[in-house]
């Protein structure tokens, strides 16, 4: 039998699938000469990391930056020109990449708001996509993703690198054969330090950047930045970003799902918290920071039989409100980044990307996981292959894992304006099933605020409303309101397709 090389084989794949480019209706060829043309959208820190990632593989080669600003797309070109010995084209619209037949795959980066649309267009227009977490906005976005890459038959992967993580694989492994016994329980953590963001304001949006454009899908009602740096703390802002339940927390829900063996949505929520403690920091009761998002978060995830609570803190994280998880992470390191499984047996817990180690129940170590992976080199192995199954962390992975984020922050935005005390709190708290211990974690929340000077009389804490949610119909079945936030209103041109009308 004749040898089919890659070329051929992934045309013959594309050929038999009908698959169609955006705006050419043109199938999707590889490029002459036999590389994978990569558009690179976003190019800001992690599309830095996306070019890298690029640039180390000998399979791809970068044809196009994108960016609204041009004088970040501009940089990027002039020294990806240097490694590659070719400059990119560079252009402000990642539409005008999707028409190129030379283009193979797009690798996404941009602020969350841009991440869905970004992806389904792209695979309509015949593209592989590598979506950065959250994959999607909000849950409909999610579910569109899903659609369009099984339609389009395209590789959709998230980019929730410690899926292709050695110590990762191999510490669920472990639990899977029952190395800490059985596991229903599992807590991510973001303690992350995260200053104010300066006060809430009218900016100048740096002239350099199309802002029509930086909008893309979010609604605005007249060209205003309210925030002062630009191009990193839209992540604060809900129109833009998710907050750190979205930022990080995709990681960490991602490997308590994965370890725990969970497919699916959970059927309850229920989150509390607030943006608080800067009054203190500034020294100012009436200070108001740039961010609409919470600081102080805990999210209560109820899947029937297991149970995921995440945690974020941005203000300093003292050792003194951490009880036992300073016996399972550095008590000497303020910050706590990583998952806590709870075994019956001991506990497992990841420190890193590339680090875990399990305890028994005495909270003594007795194995460690440690190594590394290549996520980008997954996503492109599957776009020579065709193998979906192959794939560690597909646009359902990504889906189910975001949505956390979007449920926990619904149930945040909705409660907002309920301002309770520490002590109405747990009476709440008390009546909603969970396999924590609703009124310990909640006391480590509080004593965290006091320790960070929060006078929780003037700055109390908000309760979200305790929804049920329905896994497959995607919906709040109790609650209109909370249902409306499963989706948002797009801008004219910009709008994400429903998962029916990919």
């Amino acid at each position: 039998m004749p040898r089919i090389d890659r070329r051929t084989f992934v045309g013959q794949s594309l050929a038999a699938a009908g698959v169609m480019t955006f705006g050419t209706g043109a199938t999707r060829p590889i490029a002459s000469n036999d590389k994978i043309g990569v558009s690179v959208v976003g190019a800001g820190g992690r599309g830095g990391s996306h070019i890298n990632a690029w640039l180390k593989d000998s399979r791809t080669e970068i044809l196009y930056v994108v960016d609204v600003d041009e004088n970040a797309g501009n940089r990027r070109c002039d020294m990806i020109a240097g490694e590659q010995g070719k400059r990119p084209t560079f252009v402000t619209d990642m539409r005008r990449t999707f028409d190129d037949k030379s283009v193979n795959a797009v690798s996404t980066a941009t602020p969350n708001h841009w991440h869905a649309l970004c992806g389904v267009w792209a695979m309509q227009a015949g593209k592989d996509a590598y979506i950065e977490k959250p994959i999607c906005h909000n849950i409909a976005e999610g579910s569109a993703l899903i659609a369009a890459s099984k339609k389009y038959q395209r590789v959709c992967q998230t980019g929730t690198q410690c899926r292709s993580s050695s110590a990762i694989q191999n510490a669920v492994k472990f639990m899977s054969e029952g190395g800490i016994g059985d596991v229903k329980f599992a807590r991510g953590l973001c303690y992350k330090r995260r200053k104010s963001i300066g006060s809430l304001g009218d900016y100048p949006i740096p002239g350099e950047v199309d802002f029509n454009l930086w909008s893309g899908p979010a609604q605005y009602s007249d060209p205003r930045n309210t925030r002062g740096r630009f191009h990193y703390d839209w992540h604060w802002q809900r129109r833009y970003g998710n907050g750190d339940s979205g930022n990080q927390g995709p990681h960490q829900t991602d490997i308590a799902r994965w370890g725990l063996g969970i497919d699916s949505h959970p059927v309850s929520v229920v989150s509390y918290g607030g943006r608080i403690g800067y009054q203190a920091e500034r020294k100012d009761p009436n200070y108001v920071d740039a961010g609409d998002t919470a600081n102080t978060q805990v999210s209560i995830y109820d899947y029937g039989d297991k149970c995921i609570v995440f945690e974020t803190r941005g203000l300093e994280v003292k050792a003194s409100a951490d009880d036992e998880l300073n016996r399972l992470f550095d008590s000497s390191k303020g910050n706590k980044i990583g998952v806590v499984f709870y075994g019956s047996d001991g506990f497992l817990v990841q420190r890193s990307y590339t680090h875990c180690e399990a305890f028994d129940k005495n909270f003594q170590p007795i194995k460690t996981f440690k190594g590394s992976g290549n996520h980008f080199g997954n996503f492109l192995d599957v776009c020579e292959s065709r193998k979906m199954d192959d794939l560690n962390a597909d646009a359902r992975e990504g889906h189910l894992s975001a949505g956390l984020s979007h449920l926990g922050n619904i149930s945040y935005y909705l409660g907002e304006d309920n301002k309770v005390s520490a002590e109405q709190a747990a009476e709440t708290l008390k009546d909603i099933k969970s396999l924590d211990d609703n009124g310990k974690t909640l006391g480590r929340t509080i004593r965290h605020l006091e320790d960070n000077n929060v006078d929780l009389s003037k700055y109390p804490i908000s309760m979200g409303p305790h929804l049920k949610f329905d896994p497959n119909k995607e919906i709040f079945p109790d609650s209109p309101t909370a249902t409306e936030m499963v989706t948002r209103n797009y801008r004219e041109g910009f709008a994400c397709p429903k998962a029916a009308d990919v």
